[in-house]
């Protein structure tokens, strides 16, 4: 096992980080004789409270709760018994499916509660009517949508962004990476596609597809290991590269890809095996020097524990909507960052996702050098003072106002409908 390779960074830019790991000793088990990782500090770290709760003197009790429909569109509306409101745009893809989990589910469990208790909530509602068998999208996309919410209305009532109710201020703005996400096309038509992408956002990073998606086979044959070269030919040394598998091989494979990668200095090799292939996936860490990133679609906290303390992830990408919030997302950034590692989480969302990916990324230390950025919605209203929250020669600003910092058309917004169980 290649130690010195495994503690590779997976960036320079680390924001103050340490970057010693602290677990460079495994601890044994009396009792199975396995070596394991020392987990203290990543324990400490997550257990560390997220929501700065002293911000708020009075309760801030929720008396209402409503998840609104317009079309195919969703969004969550909550009131305090003093009148306070916050809403959020949930990630409609999901809750068109989703929406009875949260009225039945996740609005009941929170109506009545104090919204300052929201880090002790989600734990609570977690196995509050046997939720914790829903876990993965199917609960926690919900929950993060009531989540975003909540913080949007508590930062009004402080007068704070939502990144100053999860941390410290670290990012104003974020240097963005130009994402392609096409396969089944060759490689030239790939580098065409990217030419004009990046024509559009002028990002200085680059990220594209490899392999055929969680196993299956690649079509055109042969596309990656053409595609990773040309790629670092097309566009010179100075980008910054990386491509994301999405489980796309099995460890061999994975292993020989990686090499191509390295070979041509790219930034991080995303899923290189399925994401639920978690001794895999350290094989694959334990034969590269790449730093391997994944996460987007782990609905664990244990599971991010055990991938960080074993050195089987460098860039962690937990997803804001996809794990249950900013809260929780929080807990695994500062795991991370206690073993020296980069955060660079994965954004979804129909196109409003970004707007929460960046709150969160203000408040990391750990951030990744470049993050995803994804057109917002043309179909979503809305005012921003202090952004346009678009790409301007590769960077987008943070909105820096309370709750959002984002106001959303109120006559949009009167378009929707109170949504019931029944839909």
């Amino acid at each position: 096992m290649q130690t010195n390779r495994r503690n590779f960074l997976a960036t320079a830019a680390l924001g103050g980080v340490a970057a010693a790991l602290p677990f460079s000793s495994f601890a044994s088990s009396k009792n199975s004789g396995i070596a394991l990782p020392d987990y203290t500090k990543i324990d400490e770290a997550r257990n560390k409270p997220v929501l700065k709760k002293e911000l708020f003197k009075d309760p801030v009790i929720l008396d209402k709760i409503e998840l609104l429909r317009y079309n195919d569109t969703f969004l969550c509306r909550v009131r305090s018994k003093d009148g306070a409101e916050g809403i959020s745009v949930a990630n409609s893809l999901q809750l068109r499916y989703l929406y009875p989990i949260f009225v039945s589910r996740i609005q009941r469990f929170f109506i009545g509660k104090d919204a300052r208790d929201m880090e002790a909530l989600i734990d609570q509602v977690y196995v509050y009517g046997s939720n914790y068998k829903l876990q993965s999208v199917a609960l926690w996309d919900p929950l993060s949508t009531l989540e975003f919410a909540v913080l949007d209305m508590l930062g009004k009532i402080a007068n704070k962004s939502i990144g100053q109710l999860i941390g410290d201020i670290h990012h104003k703005e974020i240097n963005v990476y130009q994402a392609n996400s096409e396969r089944d096309i060759t490689a030239e038509l790939t580098i065409e596609h990217l030419k004009k992408q990046l024509s559009e956002s002028n990002a200085k990073a680059i990220k594209f597809k490899l392999g055929g998606r969680m196993s299956h086979p690649e079509y055109p044959p042969k596309r990656s290991e053409k595609l990773i070269p040309l790629v670092r030919k097309t566009f010179g040394d100075q980008m910054v590269i990386s491509a994301d598998a999405n489980g796309s091989y099995d460890v061999k494979e994975a292993i020989r890809i990686g090499k191509i990668m390295q070979e041509y200095k790219y930034d991080f090799y995303e899923e290189p095996v399925p994401f639920d292939w978690y001794e895999e996936t350290r094989q694959v860490a334990d034969a590269l020097e790449i730093p391997i990133a994944g996460g987007e679609q782990e609905p664990s906290m244990r599971n991010f524990r055990w991938l960080i303390g074993t050195n089987a992830l460098k860039v962690v990408q937990q997803d804001q909507f996809y794990f249950g919030g900013m809260i929780r997302s929080m807990k695994v950034a500062r795991m991370a960052a206690a073993t020296g590692k980069v955060c660079t989480p994965h954004t979804t969302g129909d196109g409003f996702g970004y707007v929460y990916l960046a709150h969160f990324i203000s408040a990391i230390p750990n951030a990744g050098r470049f993050h995803e950025f994804k057109d917002l919605s043309k179909n979503l209203p809305f005012e921003c003072k202090d952004s346009t929250l678009t790409s301007i020669n590769g960077v987008v600003k943070i909105p820096q106002g309370p709750g959002l910092g984002v106001t959303i058309d109120p006559d949009y917004i009167k378009k929707h409908t109170v949504v019931t169980e029944r839909g």
